[in-house]
């Protein structure tokens, strides 16, 4: 008798673990404002760029939002090291469905566009019709949400996903509970923590 399971469902962050967003943001800020000081990668602290830049000088908030709102910026990205091919190794896996899961700035204007452009560019076009696009990800369900926030919340107080910390500059410092887990990078083993979320139906 051949053995059924259930699909495990993975949602997987955009910005930090599938485009590399604080080498993009540093690397704009650096080049359009050349003159002012910046947060090399390695003192990044806390998820909001922006509140780092702001305690290193008040105006420097502005100009940091300049850079990842305008025309370009997201589209613009790098992949993060391995994360292409690990997305679609993900996909090809036997009882999996991969969903990206990502939330758009509040000022969409480009933002959400160069996302889906992002995507179709990236992975190809069979991704853009797994792209799930929340200010809220607690309400969408899922076995695993694979994001570099530390902090995930939202209108669901306990989201029926187990939040995978993605190892970013910002996070790397944070030691986490025992019982949260974190992937250190897509060389690390992404297939096991899959795996440990299979049931046998």
């Amino acid at each position: 008798m051949a053995v059924r399971r259930r699909p495990v469902r993975v949602l997987v962050d955009m910005d930090g673990v599938l485009a590399d967003f604080e080498s993009g943001l540093l690397q704009g800020f650096r080049r359009r404002f050349p003159g002012d000081p910046h947060v090399p990668l390695e003192q990044r602290r806390g998820f909001l760029a922006s509140e780092q830049y702001r305690a290193l000088r008040p105006d420097l908030e502005e100009k940091l939002a300049s850079v990842y709102e305008a025309p370009g910026f997201f589209l613009n990205l790098e992949p993060v090291p391995g994360a292409v091919d690990a997305l679609r190794e993900m996909n090809a896996l036997q009882d999996t469905e991969v969903f990206i899961c990502t939330s758009p700035l509040r000022k969409y204007d480009h933002c959400v566009g160069e996302k889906y452009r992002w995507v179709e560019q990236n992975l190809g076009p069979e991704f853009v019709e797994r792209i799930i696009l929340t200010r809220d990800k607690t309400v969408v369900m899922g076995d695993l949400l694979i994001d570099d926030k530390d902090t995930i919340q939202g209108l669901e107080e306990t989201p029926s996903w187990e939040h995978i910390l993605f190892t970013c500059c910002h996070n790397q410092h944070l030691a986490l509970p025992p019982t949260r887990r974190r992937l250190l990078s897509w060389s690390d083993n992404w297939r096991g923590i899959i795996d440990s979320k299979r049931t046998v139906l």
